[in-house]
């Protein structure tokens, strides 16, 4: 058996690597398909998002601190549940999120490069999965410093978004069914279900559980305080579009944050910051990728039907 990986990330590592995977593409775009379905009620949906992902990140907190290992969903399976449903999960990890990452890639092109040639577009995002592929390859060390520095602008970036906002003149409200009404409990639910989208990513911590630094207390830590410190930010995103756009223009806006700017400069600065937040929660991904299938490599029992 391959011997284990070296324990280096610290507390504030992990919070950090959490706060990369989950300040992703859905931050820019997940209020307003939200806001379309629960109107006025977006803030209960939000809540409600919040309180379904904390119960799953308790568990899985828990799970990482009883399996302090590399791989996540398929060292899960594997301990509970047994070999076939453990190889059945991870390779439903590593197919799912090797077609994240990919989305994720052309985001951050689209990001980058708007209106550019889709040829273009496709070598962007070949180039940032190389890029990022070799910072993993350089040691989770070099992973987490990546990770904060990218956090640390996008959370710049978000706060000087809302400093000019609420400094701006909102948009006037021009009929009655530009208000926020009040929307039914489905409509609710619906919006719930999107911004739940939104917190995707705080397991990433999990799936690097050989890495941690006391990992029985330290990721369960860490995944609460990431997603903790990501709700905040999302409070703060969504009180500042409600603000800023009419329910009818959030409702029906591609990007809101785009939309509800009205400094241009800051245009360039939000461009930036989404293009960024896609390459960190890029990067937290193809972290949890690469331990999956690690995890999955040292156990010769998934390969039986090799020659030897």
């Amino acid at each position: 058996m391959m011997s284990s990986l070296k324990r280096s990330l610290t507390l504030s590592d992990a919070i950090m690597i959490g706060l990369g995977s989950m300040l992703g593409v859905g931050i820019f775009v997940a209020v307003a398909p939200a806001t379309a379905h629960a109107g006025s009620g977006i803030y209960i949906a939000l809540g409600l998002a919040a309180l379904v992902a904390f119960c799953n990140a308790t568990s899985s907190g828990q799970l990482a601190a009883q399996y302090p290992v590399a791989g996540g969903t398929y060292a899960y399976g594997r301990a509970q549940l047994g070999q076939a449903w453990g190889l059945t999960a991870g390779w439903a990890f590593l197919l799912g999120k090797t077609a994240s990452a990919a989305a994720m890639a052309m985001t951050f092109a689209h990001y980058a490069l708007p209106g550019a040639p889709p040829l273009v577009l496709s070598f962007t995002a070949a180039l940032a999965l190389i890029a990022l592929t070799t910072v993993n390859i350089l040691g989770v060390s070099k992973t987490a410093t990546v990770t904060k520095v990218i956090v640390v602008i996008v959370l710049a970036g978000l706060a000087l978004f809302v400093a000019t906002s609420w400094l701006s003149t909102p948009a006037e409200v021009t009929s009655p069914s530009a208000a926020y009404l009040p929307s039914a409990p489905l409509g609710i639910l619906q919006g719930a279900g999107i911004m739940f989208f939104a917190f995707a990513g705080y397991a990433r911590v999990a799936t690097l559980g050989e890495e941690v630094t006391n990992p029985s207390r330290t990721i369960p830590r860490a995944i609460m305080w990431a997603l903790g410190l990501t709700l905040i930010v999302y409070v703060f995103i969504t009180f500042t579009l409600t603000h800023m756009l009419d329910q009818e223009t959030l409702a029906t806006s591609t990007a809101p944050i785009f939309d509800a700017v009205q400094v241009p400069w800051m245009k360039l600065v939000v461009q930036v910051v989404a293009a960024l937040a896609c390459l960190g929660a890029l990067l937290g991904l193809m972290a949890g990728l690469g331990r999956t299938c690690l995890a999955m490599a040292r156990d010769s029992r998934n390969f039986t039907f090799l020659p030897t």
